[in-house]
C-alpha cells in the first residue's frame, strides 16, 4: 500500500471560490533550569525536544487530549520519541474521512529553542489541528494541543492564535524524574497534567503560535480557461483536459509547495502516469500564457 503523503493548498468546487487558508506553526520552548528548577541544578545533559507531529482533522476525531486516554501512537511519542505509529493513527484517519493530512515538523536538540512549520493548508472542512512533541528524556511526558480550530464562528480564519504550553504526563509510565528507568502504568491513566509536579513549575514550558500566512482561492471554473481532471480519485493514470488544444504547462506540486512532477503539453486530453507517485492529494496546477487554473487530485 503507498504511504498517503500530506496534502493540498487549494480546492476548486462547482464554480465556488474555495477559500482554503495556509498558516506557519511555530513552538517555541522556554523549558530551562530557571524556568524548571530541577533539584540537582541543572536539567540533564541531552535535555531536548522530539519532533513536533500532528494532524489537520475535523471535529469528529481527535488524537491527543488530556483527561483522555493516550493512544498507542501517543504513548510511543511520549515515551521513546517515536513517530511511526502515531502517524498509522493520521492515516488510517485520513483513509476514513476524518483526517487531511499527518504533520512533521522538526525536533529542537536543546531544552529551549524554536521550530516552524511553514505553509500548513487547512480547508473549511478540515480546520482543526492537533500537535504534541515528547519532554525528552523522561518517562512518558509531553506537551500537546488538541483539535485547535483555526476557523472562527462566523467561518472566517483567525488571524493568530497563541497558546500556552505546559507539561503532560501520558500516563503510559510510572516514572517520576526525567531519566527514570522504564516502569509501564499498569494499568494505563488518562493523560493528565504535570504543571507544578516535579520536576516542573507552575511556569509554562512554551508557546505554540499559529499565524495566518495566506487565504487561498482557486479561479472559478467559469472562467473562458476550464481544466477537468478525470478518473479523480486515480491510481495509475490522469488526464487533465483543457477546452482548447492551446500550449500549457502541467505541474504537480505537494502541500510543502515542492514540485513532484511537470510537463509542457499543446494537446486538448494529456494523460500522465502518475503510478510513481504515493497515494495521497495533490495540487495541480495548469498554466496557459497568463491564466492558471488549480484542483485537487486524490490518488489512491
Amino acid at each position: 500500500m503507498k504511504t498517503l503523503l500530506p496534502l493540498i493548498f487549494g480546492l476548486l468546487t462547482l464554480g465556488i471560490f474555495a477559500q482554503d487558508a495556509s498558516y506557519d506553526i511555530t513552538f517555541t520552548s522556554t523549558w530551562s533550569q530557571s524556568t524548571h528548577p530541577h533539584t540537582s541544578g541543572s536539567l540533564p545533559g541531552n535535555a531536548h525536544w522530539s519532533n513536533l507531529v500532528g494532524a489537520i482533522h475535523d471535529d469528529n476525531i481527535t488524537f491527543v487530549e488530556m483527561g483522555e486516554m493516550a493512544s498507542p501512537g501517543v504513548e510511543d511519542v511520549a515515551e521513546l520519541g517515536s513517530n511511526n505509529v502515531f502517524f498509522n493513527e493520521v492515516n488510517q484517519a485520513i483513509t476514513e474521512g476524518t483526517a487531511l493530512e499527518a504533520l512533521d515538523g522538526g525536533a529542537i536538540s536543546t531544552s529551549s529553542g524554536q521550530v516552524t512549520l511553514t505553509n500548513v493548508t487547512l480547508t473549511q472542512e478540515f480546520s482543526h489541528i492537533s500537535l504534541l512533541s515528547m519532554i525528552a528524556p523522561s518517562p512518558d511526558w509531553i506537551i500537546a494541543v488538541s483539535s485547535v480550530n483555526l476557523l472562527d464562528d462566523t467561518g472566517n480564519w483567525r488571524d493568530e492564535i497563541v497558546i500556552d504550553l505546559f507539561p503532560y504526563d501520558a500516563g503510559t509510565d510510572d516514572g517520576v524524574d526525567y531519566t527514570s528507568g522504564n516502569s509501564n502504568t499498569n494499568p494505563a491513566q488518562p493523560i493528565s497534567s504535570l504543571q507544578g509536579v516535579m520536576p516542573f513549575s507552575q511556569e509554562k514550558m512554551g508557546t505554540i503560535t499559529f499565524s495566518l500566512a495566506e487565504v487561498l482561492s482557486t479561479p472559478s471554473i467559469t472562467e473562458k480557461f476550464s481544466v477537468d481532471l478525470f478518473p479523480n480519485p486515480a491510481t495509475d493514470k490522469i488526464t487533465v483536459s483543457t477546452a482548447e488544444a492551446t500550449s500549457h504547462e502541467i505541474t504537480f506540486f505537494s502541500v510543502l509547495g515542492q514540485e513532484v512532477m511537470s510537463i509542457f503539453s499543446n494537446k486538448e486530453n494529456t494523460t500522465m502516469d502518475i503510478s510513481s507517485l504515493a497515494s495521497g492529494v495533490y495540487l495541480i496546477k495548469v498554466a496557459s500564457g497568463d491564466q492558471s487554473i488549480t484542483q485537487k487530485l486524490v490518488i489512491r
